[in-house]
C-alpha cells in the first residue's frame, strides 16, 4: 500500500489510494454507507441473473464485436479521444449521423470512428493518427448541427502523441504494448501512464500528488470486455482497475443514494457553473466516485462469497464476474438510460481532456 499521509512526492498514490486520501478529507462530497448496502443489492442481484456482466459492452450497437487486431486498434484510438463531449445548454449538441441514425456524446464518438472507417479513412491505424490534422478531424467528426466536437486540437494532440509512440517504439501496433505487460493490467495501466503524456490523469489535493488515470483504465477495462478476458483481454488482475471517474457516474451515485453533495455545490452545478479543472470540487467529486464504487465493489465481494453461485469459484474467476470495471460499466448505462435531462442530479461540468 502507498502511505496515503505522506507529503507531495514524484509518484502520485494510485488510483484507489488517492480516492480513499480524498474521501478522508472531503469537505463538499460524503458517501452514504446505507446507500452503498442497498445498491450494492440490486446491482448485485443484475449480476447474478446475468443481467450484466462484461459481456455487456458488445451489447452496444456501436462497439465493435470481432475480437481482432482491427478491433484493438479501435479501442486504442477510442480511448485516445474518450473525453468531453458536453456543450453548453445554449447551443446545439454534437451530432454524428450514422447508418440513418443520429448520435450524441460518447456514442457519437463511437458512430464517427465506424463512419470514417467505412468510408476508406485508416483513422485507427497508428501511421495515419500519427500524422492526422485538424482539418482531417473537422471532417471526421463532421457534426449534423453547427456545434463542433469540443476540444478538436487537444484531440489531434492526443491522437500524434499515441499514434507516433506506436510507430517509433511499438512497430505501429498496441499489440506489442500488451506483449510487455504478461497479461497484467497493473503493468498495463503502469506502461500507459508512464509512456503517454496524454494518458498521466493526475493532480494535488492537500499537498499531496493523486491520480485517476479515468481513460489509461477503460483503455484496459475495454480490451479486457470485447476481448471476453480472452487473448489479448487476458488479464489475471483485472480488479487492480478501479472504476473511471467521469462526469456521468456521479450522476448515478447521487440518484442512487450512495453519493451527497452539499446544497452549496449541488446549486453551483445546478447553475451549469464550470469548474476548473484541478480544482478541489472537482477533485472531491472524482474521488469520492472512485471510493464509492470501491465501497459498493466490497458489499459485491462479500455477498459473492456468500452465494453459493459464486463462492466456488476460484479467485480470478470471481475476479472477472465482480469488480469496479462492471460495476462502472452499469452505473454509467445507468445515469445515460435514466438521468439524461434530470436537473436534480445534474453532472459536473470540467472541460479536460482526462474525461
Amino acid at each position: 500500500m502507498s502511505d496515503i499521509s505522506s507529503n507531495v512526492t514524484s509518484k502520485p498514490l494510485n488510483p484507489r489510494d488517492s480516492a480513499k486520501f480524498i474521501s478522508s478529507r472531503s469537505q463538499n462530497v460524503s458517501i452514504c454507507q446505507k446507500g452503498v448496502e442497498e445498491a450494492s443489492k440490486g446491482i448485485f442481484d443484475c449480476l447474478k441473473s446475468k443481467k450484466y456482466s462484461f459481456k455487456s459492452w458488445k451489447e452496444h450497437e456501436l462497439h465493435p464485436n470481432d475480437m481482432t487486431k482491427e478491433t484493438l486498434d479501435w479501442i486504442v484510438v477510442l480511448d485516445a479521444l474518450n473525453f468531453s463531449f458536453w456543450t453548453d445548454e445554449k447551443v446545439e449538441p454534437w451530432i454524428v449521423r450514422f447508418e440513418g441514425k443520429n448520435y450524441k456524446g460518447y456514442w457519437a464518438l463511437c458512430a464517427a470512428i465506424n463512419r470514417a472507417l467505412k468510408e476508406g479513412i485508416q483513422f485507427t491505424t497508428p501511421s495515419y493518427y500519427a500524422d492526422v490534422t485538424v482539418t482531417q478531424l473537422q471532417h471526421i467528426f463532421r457534426s449534423e448541427t453547427p456545434t463542433e466536437m469540443p476540444l478538436l486540437e487537444e484531440r489531434r494532440k492526443n491522437l500524434n502523441e499515441v499514434g507516433k509512440v506506436l510507430v517509433k517504439d511499438y512497430k505501429n501496433s498496441f499489440t506489442n504494448v500488451l506483449l510487455q505487460c504478461n497479461h497484467s493490467a497493473e503493468k498495463l495501466l503502469n506502461l500507459i501512464t508512464s509512456t503517454f503524456k496524454c494518458f498521466q490523469d493526475e493532480a494535488e489535493f492537500e499537498g499531496t500528488n493523486v491520480s485517476f488515470y479515468k481513460r489509461a483504465q477503460i483503455l484496459i477495462a475495454d480490451i479486457w470486455a470485447c476481448f471476453e478476458g480472452q487473448g489479448w483481454g487476458h488479464f489475471t488482475d483485472i480488479d487492480h482497475l478501479t472504476m473511471f471517474a467521469d462526469y456521468r457516474v456521479p450522476q448515478s451515485l447521487l440518484h442512487l443514494g450512495i453519493m451527497k453533495y452539499t446544497d452549496e455545490l449541488l446549486e453551483k452545478l445546478k447553475k451549469g457553473e464550470v469548474i476548473p479543472a484541478g480544482d478541489k470540487l472537482e477533485l472531491e467529486i472524482r474521488g469520492n466516485t472512485i471510493w464509492a464504487v470501491e465501497l459498493t465493489y466490497q458489499e459485491m465481494v462479500k455477498m459473492a462469497k456468500g452465494d453459493s453461485q459464486f463462492s466456488s469459484l476460484p479467485p480470478e474467476e470471481l475476479s472477472s464476474v465482480v469488480n469496479a470495471v462492471i460495476i462502472d460499466y452499469y452505473l454509467w448505462d445507468f445515469a445515460k438510460r435514466e438521468l439524461e435531462g434530470i436537473t436534480e442530479f445534474p453532472f459536473h461540468k470540467t472541460r479536460t481532456i482526462f474525461y
